[in-house]
This record gives C-alpha cells, structure tokens and sequence, in this order.
C-alpha cells in the first residue's frame, strides 16, 4: 500500500472514530476557533490603540463557547453567537477578528444540518445581521461584500456536506442490499444443493437395504457427509450476519476449482454418473472470486440435474482459451426446462454477470438434454489445470 492508501486509510479511521464521538469532534473545533481568533490578542497592537484586555478576551471566548452544542441546537447556536458578537462590538474596544471564524462554522453547521424552514430564517438573520455589524465596524462597502461572501460560502459548503453525506448513506445502502442478495444467493445455492442430494439419497436408501446393504451403508454415509459439508458453509455464511460484539466462527476460505472433485464426487454418489473433464490448463492464478462463483455456478447446475432433469449422466467440463474461461455442463435428461419455481438459473446468470461473463441454458447438443454454459472473461495470466 503507498503513501497514499495509508493515508486514505488513515482519514476513513478517523472519520468513524469522529462519527462515534462528535462530542469530542465539535469540542475540537470549538478549541481550533478559539486559538484562532487567539491571535490578534498576542500580536502586538499598533501604536495608538489601546491594549487588548482579558475582558475583550473573555466576551470572544463567550462567543466560541457554544460551538460545542452545534450539532444540537444549530439555529440557537447562531443567534447566541450574533448576541455575543453584537456585544463584543458594542461594548468593548478590542482587537478586530480578519475572519468571522465563529459565524462561519455556524451558518455551515445549519446548512448541513437544518430543515429548509430553519435555513430560510438563518438567512433571513444574515441579510439584517451581516449588513449590520459591517455598519458598527467600517461602514465600507468592500467589508460588505466580502462578509457577505464568505457567509455565502460557508453555506454553500454546508449544503455540499449534506449532499455528499446522503450520497454515501445511499451507497452505504446499495452495497448492503448487494451484500444481502449475495448473501442469499450463496444459502440457497448451499441449502438447495445439499437438500437434493439428501432426498435422493435417502429415497434410494430403503430400497438398498433389502436388496444391496453394502450400499444403504454408503448412501447413509454419504447423507451426513453432505449435511456436515453444508453446515459447514452455512455457519460460515451466518457468520457474515453476525451482529454485536460476540466474536464470530473462524471462516474458510470459499470453495474454488480447487473443490469441483469433490463436489463431483458428492453428486456421483446419488445415484447421477458425473465426469469432469479440464482442458487448457484451467485453474491456478484465477482471482479467488471468479473461483468461487465457478464453484457455485456448476453446484447449482448439478442441483438442478439431481432436481428436475430425471438423468442418468451428467458432463462438467472447463476449458481456458484465448482469456475466456468456458463452463459447461451438460446432462442426457428430458431436454429443455424450467426452474420449477426457483431461482437456480437465475442465479447462475447472476453471478455470471457480476464478473463481466454470460450464460446461456438450453438444449444440448443434438437437441438431447440440457445444457448450461457460462463464459467468463480471466486474466490472461490466469492458468487453469487439472
């Protein structure tokens, strides 16, 4: 990571640590304005003007005081900055401030934080207000214009806080719909692939013990090895939707390529005659994402041969050519099909689309079966193999 990721890194802490103590953030402002409009009082005057005085001190530091509760109570906190200020102006001969310092961070904190009601009088206030104090200062017009300007920019840069703030809350919310639908996806793939394979196995079950125990054993076997696989995944999804301070289950990495033997053999022991098949070296340096949702993809195609296609064999093969990686799989079942209400399909188009790839479902070749081919675009320094 550079220079600049940590330093991104480092704003994006600190803005949560400013989110979960805007107490202490508002405090530090108020203590940044006061050592600010500190200045004038340690310069030294110019000949002919009288000393600052710590009672002129002690009226600018009553007029940056109520910064602290600007997040509360930002109208009231203007207009008990004006009275302040008015009195400071009227009452006392003390140093002159270059900028409004304590006005500006209030008109800011109403522009990003008010109802458009209470915007319209804060500005209502400002019109009288503004033009005002420059008559119990100067009286010129270039004060005028300048006060004027910068009040106006304070506003501005409120109202671009506010819009900026709602544009990530919206994002924020995007990706956590994105989060949940992903989420979902990886369940129902998880539940409907591991539901199958248990009813079929159990459904075959009894007809193997009277006629072939050796195999009642094997099936049995083979429906707790696919819950305990499932469980397994699951936990790991429900981590995710943890919520608290309760630490969460150690996760394993997502299943890849790495784990299609094994998912093959899983299904092979229903009952279905599965192969698997690679051919242009498909597999090592594939981003860990592509991998995973290929895991998934040929899951949820085998799911839907076991549920619906009344087969008898059933194909897996992936090739790699040319930066394009081919999944296919393809069984000698009833031909083209529905998703029987569910969202298998639906599903694999889905993940097929998030890594900039298509799939395609129909009948396979010579119109006998069905087949399901997704085509992914990969790196072209991505290796695939056996």
């Amino acid at each position: 990571m550079g220079v600049r990721g940590h330093a991104r890194v480092r704003w994006e802490r600190a803005r949560t640590w400013g989110v979960a103590n805007p107490w202490a953030v508002d405090l530090g402002i108020a203590l940044l304005v006061q050592a600010a409009m500190t200045m004038p009082f340690v310069v030294p005057r110019p000949p002919g003007l009288e000393p600052a005085t710590w009672a002129a001190y002690g009226l600018t530091t009553l007029t940056v005081v109520p910064l602290v509760w600007r997040r509360r109570a930002p109208v009231a906190v203007l207009l008990a900055i004006m009275v302040a200020s008015a009195l400071y102006k009227v009452a006392l001969e003390g140093p002159g401030q270059p900028l409004p310092y304590t006005g500006l961070v209030s008109v800011c904190t109403v522009a990003l934080l008010s109802p458009p009601w209470k915007r319209l009088v804060t500005a209502g206030l400002l019109v009288v207000a503004v033009p005002a104090s420059v008559w119990l200062n100067t009286r010129s017009a270039r004060e005028l214009t300048f006060s004027l300007f910068v009040f106006a920019a304070a506003y501005v840069f409120g109202r671009l806080q506010d819009a900026r703030q709602r544009a990530h809350r919206i994002d924020a919310e995007r990706a956590a719909a994105r989060e949940r639908a992903r989420i979902a996806r990886e369940m129902h793939d998880i539940l409907s692939h591991a539901v199958s394979l248990m009813i079929v196995q159990a459904e075959a079950g009894p007809v193997a013990v009277r006629t072939a125990p050796e195999r009642a054993e094997a099936a049995f076997d083979a429906i707790s090895e696919t819950g305990r696989e499932a469980m397994n995944q699951l936990r790991q999804m429900l981590g995710l939707l943890r919520e608290g301070s309760e630490p969460a289950a150690p996760r394993e990495p997502q299943p890849d390529l790495a784990a299609l033997p094994g998912l093959v053999e899983r299904v092979r022991s229903s009952g279905l005659a599965v192969t698997y098949t690679t051919e242009g070296g498909v597999r090592a340096a594939l981003p860990a994402a592509v991998g995973a949702s290929v895991y998934r993809i040929v899951q949820e195609a085998l799911t839907n041969v076991v549920k619906h296609a009344d087969a008898r064999t059933a194909e897996v093969r992936l090739s790699r050519a040319d930066g394009v990686l081919c999944v296919t799989v393809t069984d000698d079942g009833g031909g083209p099909r529905g998703d029987a209400g569910g969202h298998g399909l639906l599903g694999i188009r889905e993940r097929a689309a998030a890594h900039g790839g298509t799939a395609t479902t129909g009948p396979g070749p010579g119109g006998r079966g069905f087949e399901v081919r997704v085509r992914l675009p990969v790196p072209s320094t991505a290796e695939v193999g056996p």
